[in-house]
């Protein structure tokens, strides 16, 4: 009895330990199959996002190494203009005295920073050298080879100029810009000349030839056209209208941003443009009312719409020292307020001037 009792147990534990061997097993089983799917997963994930890791490190690879290329490209830039500055006896680290005094004078100064960055005499101001020159050329060319007494007033060669704006001769056009080649007197022309190099020069150092251009050639031509509609009856001669739109835009450009400039510089710069302004003014007048009985009596209407001219594209040309010209909106209300001044002048010229 007791071995068959025996030989019982040690079959219910067989029994027992094949069934924990099975569930052990099975557990292994179970394990592995789940270790498996989350390998399979993470492999699956890997393959999936491999290209997409691998394109994103490439490509911060490539912004990497275009960095460094365009930082030591910059570098490289650098150094050579600073020895080339070097061997031509310059600092290249302290700006030029000539571009220090026109930005004082001619910019406020969030702007004047950029200005000595990028300040160059390349292209040198030959707009208003050139005119300066062809001006005082026609001057002489009427005051010496064809002599005439013209201190004050003008003489009957002059009249007969081909450049000077006659209401008679409207039909040609070139007058109307051509006029302000000649001039009435030693006086005139020497105000004028003086003037416009003074102002001229260090506006176009600042702006360049192309929009100090733009600004004179404005004036000439609002000039004319207000002469011809507020004093039609009367000659026009002298750049008296370029002149005056490159005072205007300074003016402005002056006014608006005085806080920002030196205050002394300001001050001056306020009075010594409403001292000439006054002083030619004066002359413009007594050459229009009290000419003396030999003379001409010669408009001064140029003066004061070359003066609105500044004030409006002048002002908005100069102001935009750094920024595109064409995409600021003030520069094309500018421009299209202009053309309709022009439109009209021109409707007033062809049927209602009284010079017709």
């Amino acid at each position: 009895m007791q071995k068959i009792n025996r030989n019982g147990r040690d079959g219910e534990c067989q029994t027992r330990s094949s069934t924990c061997e099975h569930q052990a097993l099975d557990a292994g089983d179970e394990m592995n199959q789940r270790e498996a799917s989350v390998l399979k997963e993470q492999a699956r994930r890997q393959v999936e996002g491999g290209p997409r890791t691998m394109a994103a490190a490439h490509n911060l690879e490539m912004e990497e190494d275009v960095n460094l290329n365009r930082d030591r490209e910059m570098k490289e830039m650098l150094e050579e203009e600073k020895m080339r500055e070097y061997r031509a006896g310059k600092d290249p680290f302290k700006p030029k005295k000539v571009q220090r005094i026109v930005s004082k004078w001619m910019l406020p100064e969030p702007m004047r920073r950029t200005y000595l960055e990028r300040a160059n005499c390349l292209p040198p101001p030959v707009f208003i050298i050139s005119i300066s020159i062809a001006e005082l050329a026609v001057f002489i060319y009427y005051a010496v080879w064809k002599p005439q007494e013209q201190w004050i007033t003008l003489d009957t060669g002059i009249l007969e100029s081909p450049f000077i704006y006659s209401p008679e001769k409207r039909e040609e056009a070139w007058r109307f810009i051509s006029y302000m080649l000649v001039h009435a007197g030693v006086q005139h022309i020497l105000g004028n000349l003086v003037m416009q190099l003074v102002l001229g020069i260090p506006l176009e150092m600042v702006h360049k030839g192309l929009r100090v251009g733009l600004v004179y050639l404005a004036g000439v031509i609002a000039g004319s056209l207000a002469s011809s509609i507020f004093d039609p009856l009367k000659s026009l001669v002298g750049a008296s209208g370029g002149v005056y739109a490159l005072m205007g835009g300074y003016f402005m450009n002056v006014l608006v941003n005085f806080r920002e400039m030196i205050p002394a510089f300001g001050i001056i710069r306020l009075l010594i443009i409403v001292l000439i302004i006054v002083s030619d003014m004066g002359f413009a007048l007594y050459r229009r009312f009290f000419v003396p009985a030999n003379g001409s009596p010669v408009s001064f209407a140029a003066h004061i719409a070359g003066g609105f001219a500044g004030m409006s594209i002048g002002y908005t040309v100069f102001s935009c020292f750094d920024k595109a010209l064409l995409k600021d909106p003030r520069f094309w209300i500018a421009i299209a307020a202009y053309l309709a001044c022009v439109l009209f002048a021109v409707f007033f010229n062809i049927f209602l001037s009284p010079a017709n």
